[in-house]
């Protein structure tokens, strides 16, 4: 995958716990829950149907204020990556104001540990100075320290 930082933000981290586990953690809604969004916040509900096409639908709660946000798995390849965007819902409804595509991938790092890389894609250079301007290190590296403690309270 080329990225173009033009539109597209990443960044890779070593998370000490399994690729398994951080899948399982990934794909269902209930672990979900635990780390998906930075402290104090949160996730009320989330629904998952894994599969091309399938539903990943999450409810934020931010501040006592909900967020929906709907959107639809583009690639799921077991145990190693998953393409997920709002740019779509179920069944293919166009969203009205997308915000991005969201890759996030996993591999083992040799010592027990996994390699995980978040993506996110976006459609103009402007959604993407917006979303790094709104905190995408901080809060998705929040996010993967979160995964990784949850992540750690599950082995």
């Amino acid at each position: 995958m080329k990225l173009n930082p033009e539109t597209d933000l990443t960044f890779t981290r070593t998370i000490n716990a399994p690729r398994a586990l951080l899948w399982e953690c990934w794909t269902t809604p209930e672990h979900i829950k635990h780390f998906f969004v930075p402290k104090p916040h949160g996730i009320d509900t989330c629904e998952i149907d894994l599969r091309v096409g399938g539903k990943f639908n999450t409810t934020m709660n931010v501040e006592g204020n909900t967020m929906e946000n709907e959107g639809v798995y583009l690639e799921v390849v077991e145990g190693e990556r998953l393409v997920f965007t709002d740019t779509y819902s179920e069944e293919w409804k166009p969203a009205a104001d997308p915000f991005m595509t969201a890759i996030i991938e996993f591999a083992d790092d040799g010592n027990g540990g996994t390699t995980y890389t978040a993506t996110a894609r976006h459609r103009s250079p402007e959604a993407r100075q917006s979303h790094e301007d709104m905190g995408f290190y901080d809060g998705w590296g929040t996010v993967a320290t979160q995964l990784e403690e949850y992540a750690q309270s599950l082995k």
